[in-house]
This record gives structure tokens, sequence and C-alpha cells, in this order.
């Protein structure tokens, strides 16, 4: 079969779903990725996969720009002609699976997380909500990341139940995150990776910080991930500058090396305000770290309350430091009987390779299907 993934940036399809796309070779499928060229492009490439560029803005809802997306998801599936499309995020689950159903190809749609979108009733909420029940009569399969999202979906009436399944988010490959024996550090180090937006919870966990600096605690705080483009909710430059002269925090840009980084931190920290399933705390726990996570949608399906983490409540700054000094002051024993809890949790519930065998079994329904397909058009 000829399989094509369209996302809305070539970082995520190699980062997060490469295990996929390269079990699905092995399989003799074809594999074409639609996606906006940047620097992992190359990486694609030598895989053997087929790279298609495409603009897509990750933010706005201009009409203008965003029916031209759809013509230009025509033109490039009717290019390719594939059996089937996987899409992610919001930009290709809405406009391209408009487009698919147009040239009646079925599809694949991956709700990772509502996004900022539905975090406030604003004329985007409801139009999203529109644009995404209309892209969604044709689907043949939605996968969710979480019960949360799903019920919302189902509930609003955008998909049919009967649609839907639930996947451990992206999924982490256990022999690339290995366990790594826990040591606890002096000084402590605590970590937050994410997208440099306030939806994260970056300011709540500088404010955290900056509690915790009051009580001179022996920890250093460090963050890191890349800026975002969307003025209203981004992490500026000059205000990482002017954290890191005040001397909170310890920004380390964006790196490939995620895994080395987190291997040397003694707990990862997600205060986000909502979640699909986060990748950086599968990851965590894979290398059997401790976390404090907030106890909002995603969050907790990966953080039991102290068990392999602490949650705090969501937008609380002050709970936030209160779990990460209850952290610090953990003997290294708890903390490392928090690390083996989540590593064994992840390999229970979130090895990559269910992902993927969710994923052939919902593609080998369709390859049974088409023959019928082709004999109703005829």
């Amino acid at each position: 079969m000829k399989i094509v993934i369209v996302v809305n940036t070539t970082w995520n399809i190699y980062n997060f779903r490469m295990g996929l796309l390269e079990s699905l070779q092995s399989d003799g499928h074809e594999i074409h990725a639609i996606s906006p060229t940047d620097e992992y492009v190359p990486h694609l490439l030598k895989a053997g996969i087929t790279h298609h560029p495409i603009s897509i803005s990750a933010h706005g809802s201009n009409p203008i720009k965003d029916s031209m997306l759809l013509l230009n998801f025509i033109q490039l599936y009717s290019k390719i002609s594939p059996d089937v499309i996987l899409h992610y995020t919001i930009k290709p689950n809405i406009y391209g699976s408009l487009a698919a159903a147009i040239l009646r190809i079925p599809v694949i749609n991956n709700v990772s997380g509502l996004g900022s979108a539905f975090h406030h009733k604003t004329i985007t909420y409801y139009m999203v909500q529109a644009l995404y029940k209309l892209a969604f009569i044709k689907a043949e399969k939605v996968f969710f990341q979480n019960d949360e999202d799903r019920n919302f979906f189902v509930q609003k009436n955008l998909v049919k139940k009967a649609k839907t399944d639930l996947l451990p988010g992206s999924g982490i490959n256990l022999r690339k995150f290995q366990t790594i024996d826990y040591h606890k550090g002096s000084p402590f180090i605590f970590l937050m990776v994410a997208r440099l937006i306030s939806d994260k919870g970056i300011f709540e966990y500088v404010e955290a910080i900056r509690h915790l600096r009051k009580k001179k605690c022996n920890a250093k705080f460090q963050l890191l991930g890349a800026f975002d483009s969307k003025p209203d909710r981004a992490v500026k430059p000059d205000m990482i500058e002017a954290w890191e002269n005040e001397g909170l925090l310890e920004y380390l840009g964006v790196s490939d090396q995620v895994r080395e980084i987190m291997g040397k931190a003694d707990c990862v920290v997600l205060p986000s305000y909502r979640e699909g399933t986060p990748r950086v705390l599968l990851e965590a726990a894979s290398l059997c770290k401790p976390m404090v996570a907030t106890d909002v949608p995603g969050c907790h399906h990966v953080v039991k309350d102290g068990f392999n983490g602490l949650l705090c409540k969501p937008m609380n700054a002050i709970d936030l430091a209160e779990k990460m000094q209850s952290i610090l002051d953990s003997s290294e024993q708890t903390l490392c009987t928090m690390g083996i809890n989540g590593r064994k949790y992840v390999q229970d519930n979130f090895d990559e390779n269910r992902v993927v065998e969710k994923y052939k079994q919902a593609i080998f329904q369709f390859s049974l299907l088409q023959p019928l397909k082709h004999v109703v058009q005829l």
C-alpha cells in the first residue's frame, strides 16, 4: 500500500513517528510524508521516505490561507494517489481530511490534544469545533490519546464514538530510552522540557522557582525548549534572558540530545494546562526519573501521585513549589522507587509497539475494504 503521513512539522515526524513508519516500511508499504521543509527532511529521505513540502501555519485561522492549504492538500493527494492517509495535528486533521473526503481517500486521524483553541470559549473555540465535525464525517478512524479528549469530541457530536479508539500517546521506544540508575544529585536538578508557551505552565514554573529560591534550597532549575511564534501565548527571548539574569533558571535552548540532558536531571517538571499524552513525561518515566506534573488530562495519565511522581494543582505556582520541595526533601531511595515504578508503568501501558499495532490493524481493515469500494464505484 501507499501510505501518506501528514504533520505540521517534519521535526514531529522524525522525533515521534519514525518507529511507526519504519515498521510499516518493513511490511512492504511505500511511505510518503507531507510536511514543511526543515533540517529533518534529510533524515526522512535517508530512511527511504519520499517527502513532499507544504506550507502549514501552526497558528491562526486566516480563511484565505486555509483555503489555499485545502487546495494544496487536494493537489498533493491527487498527485500521490495514496491508499490511506495518516493525519496528525490540527490543520492536517481538518483540511487534510476535507481534501481526502473530496477525493474519497480513507484517512486515520490522530487528535493528540485539544490545544489552546479549546481553553477559552471564544469565536475560535466554536469555529474549530465546527471544522472538526465537518472534517471527521468521512474519517475511517479517529485516534485520541486520553478518554477525556475522546469524550469531549463524542459529547459535542464532533465524531461518532464507533469511529474512535484510544492510543497510548505516540508511544515510547523503550530500547532507545533505557533505564538509568538513579542517584540524587547535589545540587538537585529540576528540568522542564516544553515549547515556550504559557499553556505549558512556564510562568508557574518560574514563580515556583522564585518561591523555592527564597528558601535558599540547594537546587538548579533548567528549561529546555523551542520558542513559539504565536504572540498571545509565547514566552519571549527577553523574558528568558531576564530570568537568567535574575538567577532563577538556566535556559538550555533547543537540542536533539533530550535523552542525554534528561538523563542528568533529578526530576522532570511539566506544569501544563492540558495534554494529550505528553511525550516528555513518557521519556522521563522511561529513564526512571521522578516527575512533577499538573493534575490535568494527559499528565495524570502518566504521573500517578505518590507512585512515580507528584501531581500539583493546575495554574498554581505555590502548589507546584510545594510539590517540588517535597521531591527535593525525599530520600534517594524514595526517588529511586518512584523512578522504577515509572519505568514499569510505561512498559505496561505506553510501549511504542502498542501504537504500531493499533495503526496496523486499522490500515489492514482499510486494505480489506478497498476492493469492495472499487466494486461499488463500478
